[in-house]
């Protein structure tokens, strides 16, 4: 295992990553609103060149993931994706004052993202997490599969109750299933040594095959229906992490550091992390659909 490459392809995937949530957030607001988990949306996006750009974008920023959960700790690599958000929201924020469009105090923004790195530096350093195990068995198959499924739905039964809420809900159900996924990567890349054979006869490739395109199309749901990029960026970004960290945790004995005084820098770390996130995620700039669609709605109400 190589720490520095881990370090290296995760803060690759990270600002590529970034990149990608940008051009999917504008992206979705151009075409038609549709029921969650629907397919159909990833149809009506096929002809937008931005969303093209996006997926591949994402397909690379991926690959980098792949890399650095082979090369070590998912409780290492997974708080570096974090940091995808400030790359987003620098991105997003440059693109708005390039257009003369509306953005956030300097001093507002840097301050997230200062507390984000903060945090994910103190757990990392605090925290020294192990590589763990690399394999599970199957018999792990059905309690995850029924704990990701009955976490998601729950999460959309909550969106259909409260259209208030409805984005945030399924980003919390793309961040639960995005954590899951990359802990069911890690399992697949233990297995390359081994060929494709050996990748294709156990069962994490099967789960990714799933819960990865489900994340996705989650994705895309509570981008397409938030108005701001931000808090649906802040919960994916948070929750990511979190879940594949305790999924380490739990399944791959992965270890951190756990003396009283470790313990209480690690957990104050990824509060800070969370903090961050969130004042990070709150200074994104609108994007150019949410800003044509609150206009649109603008004019709608004032007809009436």
């Amino acid at each position: 295992m190589s720490t520095p490459i881990a370090v290296v392809t995760g803060l690759g995937a990270a600002l590529t990553f970034g990149i990608s949530s940008v051009a999917d957030h504008r992206s979705t607001k151009r075409v038609q609103t549709r029921k969650a988990l629907s397919p159909r949306i990833v149809a009506d996006l096929v002809r937008q060149p931005l969303w093209l750009t996006a997926v591949g974008a994402n397909v690379f920023g991926f690959a980098l993931q792949v890399v650095a959960l082979a090369s070590g700790s998912i409780a290492l690599v997974q708080p570096l994706l974090v940091c995808d958000l400030i790359f987003a929201v620098l991105i997003a924020r440059y693109l708005s004052v390039r257009a003369n469009r509306p953005h956030p105090p300097t001093k507002r923004v840097f301050t997230g993202i200062a507390a984000t790195t903060l945090g994910v530096a103190g757990f990392l350093a605090i925290g020294q997490p192990s590589t763990g195990r690399t394999y599970v068995s199957s018999g792990f198959v059905a309690p995850l599969a029924i704990g990701l499924i009955l976490a998601a739905m729950g999460c959309l039964v909550v969106a259909t109750r409260d259209r208030n809420i409805h984005s945030l809900t399924l980003a919390a159900a793309c961040g639960v299933t995005y954590g899951t996924a990359a802990f069911a990567i890690k399992l697949v890349t233990s297995e390359f040594s081994g060929g494709p054979a050996q990748v294709f006869s156990n069962w994490p490739i099967y789960f990714f095959a799933v819960a990865g395109p489900a994340g996705f199309i989650l994705n895309q749901d509570a981008f397409q229906r938030a108005k701001f990029i931000s808090p649906v960026q802040g919960i994916i970004t948070a929750a990511d992490p979190l879940i594949s960290i305790a999924l380490g945790i739990a399944f791959l004995g992965v270890r951190l550091h756990g003396s009283p005084a470790a313990t209480t820098g690690e957990v104050v770390s990824l509060l800070l992390m969370t903090a961050g996130i969130v004042v990070t995620a709150y200074q994104a700039p609108q994007a150019d659909g949410a800003a044509t669609t609150q206009a649109k709605e603008r004019v709608r109400y004032r007809v009436v």
